[in-house]
């Protein structure tokens, strides 16, 4: 949500007479996502770039979150390639994908990865690992077809009906939406009329890209520059953000069950780093009504909160995903399955 978002990005302060850590020398092992992987054409003239790596079954297939491609996962992927076939891809709009028809909403992007799962040939049934948003839409996934998945792993799933928690924090989250998708769309017209992947976009567009990442390649700050100043990816994110209030404004529902297969909820125990006090409590206790509503939705249920992690645990601690899935594995045996 724009509030958690805002939270998780905002820089801690340096302590007065602290000393800048170095910064790290850029990580060259991550310049293959500079370049696509293997283009999928799903149909009706698009491609979603997919890479694959390891070998074992049963396959795993890696989802990221809200607005993420493929890189989001180059810690934690390499890891689960140990035992696994496992795949990560970037959904239509982000990274070396195609952009999608609008909406872009979790409808859509449950269709583009049925599509995807055909036309790559990916052998069922999957694990299906979610990070973020991307919890969202493998717990959706499983509930269209079951048959074509093992398990899930849903690593730090968002909070959902925080409203029942505090009405103001709800309150502030619908009147700040408008304000954000009214900078989105400025971002789009800046991307439509070439401003804003100009060397220096103009001062009304500042706020539409990140900053270089210091442990990133030039190449790699570079690729991710180039796909981000593309009108398709921001009609991605404007579409997909007027999703979310009605995604993640009510608790999960009653209905939902994944019974007779493993579901592991990774939870992060740092996740809001920077939250004020009130909006820390009212997250919190959201975020416990849903991880505990998660793991009630199977009988093969387990939740294991991860140590030193922030919301992005695949890149703080990348090695939690790949034990969640030998778990599920595990599991799996011992109900037969």
């Amino acid at each position: 949500m724009a509030l958690m978002a805002a939270a998780a990005g905002a820089a801690t302060p340096a302590k007065p007479g602290a000393r800048p850590k170095p910064r790290p020398a850029p990580d060259a092992s991550l310049d293959a996502y500079a370049e696509p992987g293997e283009r999928i054409d799903i149909g009706g003239g698009r491609k979603l770039n997919l890479r694959c790596s390891g070998v074992g079954a049963p396959t795993v297939l890696l989802e990221a979150g809200f607005g993420s491609d493929s890189l989001a996962w180059a810690k934690a992927q390499p890891q689960i390639a140990q035992r696994n076939r496992v795949c990560s891809y970037d959904r239509a709009g982000l990274g070396f994908s195609d952009g999608g028809p609008l909406p872009r909403d979790l409808k859509a992007d449950v269709a583009d990865l049925r599509a995807l799962i055909d036309a790559a040939d990916l052998d069922t049934p999957l694990i299906l690992v979610g990070h973020s948003y991307g919890s969202q839409l493998v717990r959706r996934y499983d509930e269209l077809y079951p048959k074509q998945v093992a398990a899930l792993v849903l690593v730090d799933p968002p909070e959902q009906n925080v409203g029942e928690f505090s009405a103001s924090y709800a309150k502030t989250e619908a009147q700040m939406a408008p304000r954000m998708l009214a900078m989105y769309r400025g971002c789009e017209q800046g991307a439509r009329d070439g401003r804003l992947g100009a060397p220096r976009p103009p001062s009304d567009l500042k706020n539409c890209l990140r900053p270089p990442n210091p442990t990133y390649s030039d190449k790699l700050n570079a690729s991710v520059r180039a796909w981000r100043s593309k009108p398709a990816f921001w009609e991605t994110v404007i579409s997909g953000s007027q999703d979310r209030l009605s995604l993640y404004g009510s608790a999960v529902a009653k209905s939902e069950r994944h019974d007779g297969k493993p579901v592991i909820v990774l939870s992060a125990e740092q996740p809001y780093a920077g939250a004020p006090a009130d909006d820390l409590k009212a997250l919190l206790a959201a975020r416990e009504q849903t991880h505990l509503a998660l793991i009630g939705t199977s009988r093969y249920a387990k939740r294991v909160t991860i140590a030193d992690s922030s919301h992005d645990i695949p890149n703080d601690q990348p090695a939690a995903p790949a034990i969640a899935v030998f778990e599920a594995m595990e599991m799996r045996k011992q109900i037969g399955r």
